[in-house]
Parts: structure tokens; C-alpha cells; sequence
């Protein structure tokens, strides 16, 4: 074998190596996510096919029909974690808080899901989702489950409907303002403090 021929080889090796170190990279979950906004952005959602989700993440259309259903689900993939971080928060807090303290409890605990760094992240998904009518009904009824699941935990604690209903529903009422308004790209304030804001406007319009 000529030495050519055998740097030939090792030339292919490495970048066989290569390509399967990309294809099994960690996070394919979270790197498809981040494909699938790009191109929902830059195409349109209907343009944009799997085939293109997977070759911009480095992984195979096997791999992502892995992780998810089809392509608009990677937009709510992470439902359930959303959902249970509100409701955690809400089963949580000490006995003998209020409804009102409890869901907002819950508000707080699931701001862990949208730290600062994702902001930018976030502000691409929520304008996807604006453009297109069904993704706009699928988003209002997560926020739905969201305030049901808090429903149930208040019931759980012995909060008597109609109150359970009204206090999470009021809570994620305060909740989505918060978050509209923490994804204007004027807005300077973090999400927690938006979220404490609207929640005192609530006790306030209570108190009047």
C-alpha cells in the first residue's frame, strides 16, 4: 500500500468518525428544537420538512421521529415538564396558605423553565407560533392544561371549586401577561419581576 493510498484511508477514518461523533452528539432533543425554530422562522412551518430539521441538528430522520411524533410537536415536546414544574409548586407550599399564595407559588416555580440566557430563544418560538392559527390554539391549550393541573392540586388541598378554577385560571392570566410582556423586545425587566408585578395588580384588583 503507497503511503497516498494510506493517508487516503486514514482521511476517510477520521471523517467517518467524525460524522458519527456529530450524529450522536448529547442533546439531540434540544439541538433538534433549536433546528426546527431556525427553519420554522426563516421557511414557515408547512415549508419546512423533517428531512431538514434532522440534517440541521447533524442527526438522521430516524433520530428525530425518536424523540418526536412529527414537526410541529417539537414546539411542545416539553408540555409535560412545563406543566409539572406549575403544578409542583402549587402541592408545595406549606399548609394553610391561601389559594392565591399557592398558585403563586406555582407561577414562581415555573419560572425555572425560562431563564434569562433563552429569552432570545423563546421570543423566536412565540413569533412561530403567532403566524400560524393552529400552533396559536395548540399554545392556549397548553396554558388550559396548565391551569387545570393547578386546579387539581388546590382541590387537592382542600380549595372547594369555584374557587380552585378561579385562582389558577387568574394565576395564568397573570402568567401569560407576564411572559407577552417579557418577550417585547423593548421590555428590560426579567420574567420574575413581571410576574410578581402582575400578581400584586391581582391582590390589588381583589383588595378594590
Amino acid at each position: 500500500m503507497s503511503d497516498i493510498t494510506t493517508v487516503a484511508l486514514m482521511s476517510v477514518s477520521v471523517i467517518g468518525y467524525h460524522r458519527v461523533m456529530v450524529r450522536w452528539e448529547p442533546d439531540a432533543a434540544g439541538r433538534l428544537r433549536r433546528a426546527a425554530v431556525e427553519l420554522f422562522a426563516e421557511r414557515g412551518v408547512e415549508a419546512t420538512t423533517v428531512a431538514a430539521i434532522a440534517e440541521r441538528a447533524g442527526v438522521t430522520e430516524r433520530t428525530f421521529f425518536r424523540y418526536f411524533t412529527d414537526k410541529r410537536e417539537v414546539l411542545f415536546g416539553d408540555q409535560g415538564q412545563f406543566a409539572s414544574l406549575f403544578v409542583t409548586g402549587v402541592q408545595n407550599v406549606p399548609v394553610g396558605a391561601s389559594p392565591l399564595d399557592a398558585v403563586a407559588a406555582g407561577l414562581r416555580a415555573g419560572l425555572e423553565f425560562f431563564p434569562p440566557e433563552r429569552r432570545e430563544d423563546v421570543r423566536v418560538r412565540a413569533t412561530v407560533i403567532a403566524t400560524n392559527p393552529g400552533l396559536q390554539e395548540r399554545e392556549l391549550l397548553k396554558m388550559a392544561g396548565v391551569a387545570d393541573g393547578m386546579a387539581a392540586a388546590l382541590r387537592e388541598r382542600g380549595t372547594t371549586e369555584p374557587a380552585a378554577t378561579i385562582a389558577s385560571r387568574a394565576g395564568i392570566a397573570v402568567f401569560s401577561a407576564a411572559f407577552a410582556a417579557w418577550l417585547d423586545e423593548g421590555e428590560t425587566r426579567e420574567l420574575p419581576e413581571l410576574v410578581e408585578h402582575g400578581l400584586r395588580e391581582l391582590r390589588d384588583l381583589i383588595a378594590a
